[in-house]
């Protein structure tokens, strides 16, 4: 895309316009001259061919009244020709007026469609296919007038009769045997006219001036898009790098997550070069029958050289490709392709460096075959269901939808020149005239998927798919841009600060995800009877679209406080040990079977975690159970279950895999009776406890950070990371004013609502006191209720509190 890009250009403040890219054509596209006399030609060639033959039967007449004759005989030819020339004028005024161009396009054929779109589908849908109908009647009959030479309503009435004696074969004067070899060519020609049938379909071709994408349409993926730059320049001038002896690359191979734009890149291709684009459907290949899938592979790339000939080459787009299959799933029943040969390519961990690649064949292979072992299903009781199972994937469905159907389409896309017909080879080997060579049809070849392991790896060699670039989530760079060309299509009054700050909370997120952030950004902004985004329409969207629709469940106030207390413990463990991330946004709504929660996203790009980085993970995992037993007196909730399991995991495989323990040893797999799994459990348990310490000292140190961060979970129940910045420096975030949590009032008045929590909690009781809130003087009196400042004089202190609501 463009490098000069403004990532938001309205002013703070002010509404952003979005401006109108109008990428249609001003006049009409030129015709080749074929095109445009083809029609006109084959009318004259009819009419000189009806004059020869009228002129053959009556020898004594003479050609101008042969011809005169067939005129008035065959008025029909001339009407088509008169409308073929009117046709043909009106064309060659729309590519050379704008004016006349528009009208027609925008006015008339564009009113028309308007004027239909507002009609229902279904009514659509049966006008259109009752007007097909008449059209193919009419011309039926049109035909059926001129070659018996009756008017068109004498026609329809001895149609039926004539029609059933031809198919009956009364009257029509042929030798019985010949009836009866005309029925079997018609029965035979009804399975080929099946599979005929069966083989179209799966396609979609859209010709250059139905493809308006371009490479400024696609935002945070730059790099790929340089790279696939230079696809296009060997399309359109292959004599570039053909007269230096090279070829053109004819594939290329996007893959990645979903929703980062591979599909976006290919029609940007299709737009940027002016060639047709082909669409093949992901289900394209699978079918029924044996075979199909081959004549549908044998009729698309005979459509593809017929486009490459025409429009001077052609893209062809298989989307989700791994639904071609794999040959190594039929014979060996899984793995098998990919990107990697001889286990070399094979996942080996989430942070691993290709282990195998610096170790030898025999010794990669071998690694490789214990980690496929360890990752192998159970094998079934019956080993016939295995077979069956073999059976059902080969031969109704597996390898890309049937046998042959893959092979198929390696042996189309191998590059192998196609030779010429009858005539151009025949003929010319006769009158001894050199061979024409086959014409080099211009195909660029582009497949995506989500799992490039699944493609076989005669797919993947060079001469098929030369150029594999993976299209990953954007840099946050690239992120920032996507967010900017979003909001730039609605008004919108975000500033770049905000838009850093929303750029910084997407991490991992596709062009997909934004374009649907903005878009419900703009729902909650008309939800709220406004046509203009605002930052709290983004941060409400961002957050819906992350983390899910919150449960509409009200808990009573001491489980409310008790689970403010736990994320208030992950909350400030994580504010203080990431330095480079920062939280995004902390809950206490439920959602499911999920309480509350705290997330992170990253500063920076994140890459391989430290040792230092794990400790920090599992410190802040931890600081739920430390901030439930600090606060409550050594007990815990079952809330804390699933921070102990996420902890133990990592230091399990940091004991055990990663060298961050007391061992290098890697094992983490262990077998009944083993003798070493007692000592690891004991070295795992030991680093836990060391970390848990670490983690309880922690929360003692910022009691009251724990205390502040609980009271706004209690009241807002839900803050941004912003917020919780705020309440650490006193300074107002976008929904917590931080600066009454720095003041003795807030400690003195939380402390004591928070000892009254966790004596109802101790006594099973309900707690029968408000939550505090900022703004009127209250204070406690002798037996520890708080009351108004007028309600007593024997208060033990004070604190500046809000009005209190009832008790609850």
């Amino acid at each position: 895309m463009s490098s000069t890009m403004s990532p938001i250009s309205s002013t703070p403040g002010m509404p952003h316009v979005p401006k109108l890219d109008d990428r249609k054509p001003k006049v009409r596209r030129k015709m080749m001259f074929y095109d445009r006399a083809k029609v006109t030609l084959v009318l004259l060639l009819l009419l000189g061919f009806l004059t020869a033959k009228y002129h053959g039967e009556i020898p004594i007449i003479s050609w101008g009244d042969a011809l005169r004759n067939q005129i008035a005989a065959k008025s029909w030819i001339i009407v088509l020709l008169v409308i073929e020339l009117v046709r043909q004028a009106h064309y060659l005024a729309g590519e050379r007026s704008k004016g006349w161009f528009r009208f027609w396009t925008e006015k008339f054929f564009g009113g028309w469609d308007r004027f239909w779109g507002r009609r229902n589908p279904w009514f659509r849908f049966r006008m259109s296919r009752l007007f097909k109908r008449i059209c193919s009647f009419a011309v039926f009959i049109v035909v059926l007038s001129a070659l018996w030479g009756k008017d068109i309503f004498q026609t329809v009435v001895d149609a039926p009769v004539r029609i059933y004696n031809a198919l009956v074969g009364q009257g029509s004067g042929l030798p019985f045997i010949i009836q009866i070899g005309m029925t079997l060519v018609f029965t035979v020609g009804q399975f080929a006219a099946i599979f005929w049938f069966m083989s179209r379909g799966g396609t979609d071709t859209y010709l250059p001036d139905e493809v308006d994408t371009r490479f400024d349409d696609v935002w945070g993926q730059d790099k790929v898009v340089d790279k696939v730059k230079e696809n296009i320049v060997f399309l359109e001038k292959p004599e570039e790098i053909e007269a230096r002896g090279g070829h053109v690359p004819s594939g290329i191979l996007l893959w990645g997550p979903p929703g980062t734009g591979k599909t976006l890149i290919a029609k940007a291709v299709a737009g940027e070069t002016g060639r047709p684009f082909v669409f093949v459907d992901p289900g394209a290949f699978q079918n029924m029958f044996m075979g199909v899938g081959i004549l549908k592979v044998k009729s698309l790339f005979k459509k593809l050289r017929k486009l490459a000939l025409r429009h001077g080459g052609v893209i062809v787009f298989f989307d989700e490709a791994d639904v071609l299959g794999n040959r190594g799933l039929s014979v060996s029943g899984g793995g098998g392709g990919g990107l990697g040969v001889s286990g070399r390519g094979f996942d080996q961990t989430q942070y691993g460096c290709n282990g195998l690649s610096y170790m030898s064949e025999s010794t990669a292979r071998q690694v490789a075959s214990e980690m496929l072992a360890k990752a192998a299903p159970e094998p079934t009781a019956d080993p016939g269901v295995g077979r069956i199972r073999q059976i059902i994937a080969t031969g109704m469905g597996g390898g890309g939808g049937g046998m042959g159907t893959l092979q198929a389409l390696l042996t189309e896309i191998s590059g192998l020149d196609k030779p010429r017909g009858f005539l151009s080879r025949r003929a010319r080997s006769f009158l001894t005239m050199p061979a024409k060579k086959p014409p080099k049809y211009r195909i660029l070849i582009m497949m995506a998927t989500n799992a490039p392991g699944a493609l076989d790896e005669a797919l993947l060699r060079p001469g098929r798919l030369d150029r594999q670039y993976k299209v990953d989530f954007p840099t946050m760079e690239g992120r920032k841009r996507t967010y900017a060309g979003y909001l730039n299509k609605v008004k919108h009054v975000i500033t770049d600060e905000q838009l850093d700050r929303l750029t910084l909370m997407s991490p991992k997120a596709s062009g997909a995800v934004i374009k649907d952030v903005v878009n419900e950004a703009l729902i909650v902004a008309m939800r709220n009877n406004r046509d203009t985004v605002t930052w709290p329409d983004m941060l409400q969207a961002k957050s819906f679209k992350t983390h899910g629709m919150a449960d509409d469940v009200h808990p009573a106030s001491l489980e409310r406080h008790s689970v403010a207390i736990h994320e208030a413990g992950h909350a400030v463990a994580m504010y203080r040990l990431l330095k480079r991330w920062t939280i995004d946004v902390a809950t206490i709504e439920p959602r499911g079977d999920i309480g509350g929660f705290v997330s992170p996203v990253p500063l920076e790009e994140p890459a391989f975690p430290w040792r230092s980085e794990k400790e920090h993970d599992v410190m802040i995992s931890l600081a739920s159970l430390a901030a439930e037993r600090h606060f409550y007196n050594g007990d815990n909730s079952v809330g804390v279950g699933g921070d102990l399991g996420s902890s133990t995991s990592v230091v399990r495989t940091m004991e055990g895999r990663h060298a961050m323990g007391s061992t290098i040893t890697s094992f983490t797999e262990f077998t009944a009776g083993d003798p070493t799994k007692a000592e690891f459990d004991r070295r795992v348990e030991a680093r836990l406890q060391e970390l848990y310490a670490r983690a309880q000292k922690l929360i003692e140190e910022n009691e009251t950070f724990v205390m502040a961060i609980a009271h706004a979970l209690e009241r807002h129940h839900t803050i941004t990371g912003e917020d919780i910045d705020a309440i650490a420096k006193g300074t107002k975030g976008p929904i917590v004013d931080g600066a009454w949590y720095q003041t003795p009032e807030f400690g003195f008045a939380y402390r004591r609502f928070h000892e009254r929590a966790v004596q109802a909690h101790l006594d099973q009781s309900k707690l029968d006191v408000p939550l505090p809130m900022p703004g009127s003087l209250v204070v406690l009196d002798t037996s520890g209720t708080i009351v108004p400042w007028a309600a007593g004089s024997t208060a033990i202190g004070a604190s500046t509190m809000g009005e209190l609501p009832p008790a609850t």
